[in-house]
Parts: C-alpha cells; structure tokens; sequence
C-alpha cells in the first residue's frame, strides 16, 4: 500500500466515530444495549464496520447459562466492510468488502498436527472484538480484527455476493467439518434430526457427498422448506416416531448416519436407535457440558459409533468460502428475520426460542428498526 493509500485510509478513517452501541452481555439471560468505545486497531488489524451477523446457537448458550465471564460483546458469524487499516496491513483496503473467521489455530502444536484444530490453545483465543473480552464482537457497529486473523481469517467478499451469503461462510465450514467426521460414503442413507438452518445446511452438504438423506422435525414448516430444497424424504416429528419411520425406509436396519442438528440432550438416544449396527451418530448442537443418558450396548454390542464435531477446521476454510461464494447453495433463503442492533435482545429472544416460521435469525447494525423485520 502506496503512501497516497496510505493518506486515504487516514482521511477515510476521520469519519469513524469515537463510540458506537454493541449489545452487551452483562450475566445470565441479561443482554443490553449500550454505547462503548470504538475499538482503537493496532498495526496489521482492521476496524470493520458490521452489516451482517448471524446468531449462533453458541452464544445463545453461553448467554442462557452463564458460563463466560461478563461484560462480552459476542457475535461471530460477521460480514461487514473495511472502515480502517491498521500500518503493515497490505492485503486489506479502507471499503473492501470481507467476511472474517473469530479462530484461526497454529498449525503447529500437537492438536494441530492430528487435525483437532479446535483443541488448539491459539485457536482458543479469538482474534475479534468490539470490547471487553474478546468475545467475536459481531452484536456491535464496529469489530476490531487482530493481526492473526487479517492475515490468515479474513476474506473478501466478491462481487454480486450480498453480505449476507458471506456471513454464513463460519457455519458452513462447521458444518463441513461435521460431514467430514461422518465419513459418509456415496450411496448411504442418512436421518437428519432437526431442520433448522444447520439442520438444513448439513442435509444439503451430506446429499453433496453422496448420500441419501431423509429429514426429520418437529416443525412441518420447516420440513417445507427442506422439501423446496428437493428433500422428499421427510419425517414429520410431531405425528410419527422418527425411528420407526426410518427403519421402514431401510428395509428394518436404520440410517448409515444419523446426524443430530438439535441441542437436545434427551435425542441422543432416538439418534443412536435410530443408526443401523454399526452406523454412526454426529452429535454437532451437544454444546452445553452436562448428563446425558447413552445405552453403552449399542455403541459396544451393535458397533454403533458415536461422533462429535465441535468448531471450524483451517484446513475445510478454502472449501468453505468456494461453498458459499460460489453460491452452491442460496442461504440468504434461510435466514428468516433481521433485526437492527437496537432490537438485539428481541432477536436473540427469538433466535433462542424458535418458532415455526424462524429460521436464521441475523443482527444488522446499520438498518433502522420498524417492528419485526422479516
């Protein structure tokens, strides 16, 4: 970057203000709105200016239970636009258009020699804030990207891509990763549990790979939608038992893989009953630590193996950002409701209770609010 970037991005960034409002996170189920300092940048970071943040069953977690530290500004799955570069930084203008990663791991440590990238200490460690403990920062106007995540965990948006197509590139990449550790093979059979924007887009990467999938779910508008997508294989949840429906579908045994799209610890059981012997189960929503009841025999007796998938993976990020930017899949048709940051608690309420007409729910700092938006 030349010295006359340099003095644009100098006289770009003077129209940056000295606060902003972020929904912050102060305790248990106790998220506010309130104005805090923009994020000062240092060399090789960038100041991004938010459009679009995906709520992420994640955070909704963390924020329902308690389990981090308070005040936090979270959001992660942001899209948004270069407002300021910090010195050193070559590979980002002032106006590009980018999506970033909060977690990049060192490539180098044991766990990233052996492929579990989310057990990484450094991957640990996010590398977006918009205040306080780093925490994503996306729930806010502006999120500041540390050097790290510049350099390896920020991509450009393309154009005649929205902002919203590229937010979803994280959950994407989580979602490749789960398919990935089900190690699905052309020609099996798959159950679905829950089709909720994850469920949804783990059935659409697992027909990707080969597979025969049969969708599951309480919700027959959310079933609807899966059959839009050309998933004729459904089961309505709330009328038939999901593990009967699909022994019938193969011939008495059960799926080849069963994935569990839904943070209920109480279907794990009705996912492993309903995987053929020997079939294998992907726990991706189990997030929250705690008891959950699992017959032992059919992982010993019936060979049944149980998988989990937890985070992105570097190595699927090129993979993932093709996915989207490629539009293999139209996932802007998910998201069900936007809210501006001034209704951020309304949308995390919503997004932590579903509905049956909710799917994704996202935050967009820069739109006004006029009621529920959708």
């Amino acid at each position: 970057m030349g010295i006359a970037g340099q003095i644009e991005i100098e006289d770009r960034s003077k129209s940056i203000p000295a606060t902003m409002l972020a929904a912050v996170y102060r305790g248990v189920n106790d998220v506010r709105l309130e104005t805090v300092p923009v994020p000062a940048i240092g060399p090789g970071e960038l100041l991004v200016r938010v459009h679009t943040c995906g709520v992420c069953g994640t955070d909704l977690k963390k924020i329902a239970t308690g389990s981090h530290s308070a005040p936090r500004i979270f959001g992660h799955e942001t899209s948004g636009v270069v407002a300021a570069a910090g010195v050193s930084v070559r590979k980002f203008d002032v106006g590009d258009r980018v999506m970033v990663f909060h977690h990049i791991p060192c490539r180098q440590c044991y766990y990233c020699r052996n492929k579990t990238f989310a057990q990484c200490i450094a991957y640990k460690k996010v590398g977006c804030t918009a205040g306080f403990e780093p925490s994503g920062g996306g729930f806010a106007e502006y999120v500041r990207v540390m050097d790290w995540i510049v350099e390896q965990g920020t991509v450009k948006i393309p154009a005649g891509i929205s902002f919203e197509q590229a937010s979803f590139v994280e959950p994407v990449n989580t979602c490749l990763k789960g398919i990935e550790a089900l190690r699905l093979q052309p020609g099996e059979t798959v159950l679905a549990i829950g089709q909720g924007p994850i469920g949804i887009i783990l059935s659409v990467l697992a027909r990707r790979a080969g597979a025969t999938v049969i969708t599951s779910d309480l919700y027959p508008e959310r079933l609807k939608m899966a059959k839009s997508l050309g998933f004729e294989h459904t089961i309505d949840a709330s009328r038939n038992d999901a593990v009967q429906s699909v022994r019938q579908q193969t011939e008495g045994r059960g799926a080849d893989a069963v994935m569990l799209a839904v943070g209920s610890n109480g279907l794990i059981r009705p996912a492993m009953d309903a995987a053929r012997p020997g079939g294998r189960v992907l726990l991706f929503a189990q997030t929250q630590r705690g008891e959950a009841v699992v017959d032992p025999a059919a992982i010993c007796v019936d060979e049944k193996a149980l998988v989990g998938s937890y985070s992105a993976s570097v190595d699927l990020q090129e993979e993932s950002v093709r996915f989207v930017m490629n539009r293999e899949m139209d996932l802007e048709q998910l998201i069900s409701h936007r809210f501006p940051l001034q209704a951020a608690a309304e949308a995390l309420e919503l997004a932590a209770h579903p509905q049956p007409a909710s799917m994704k729910v996202v935050i967009q700092p820069g739109t006004t609010w006029e009621g529920n938006k959708q």
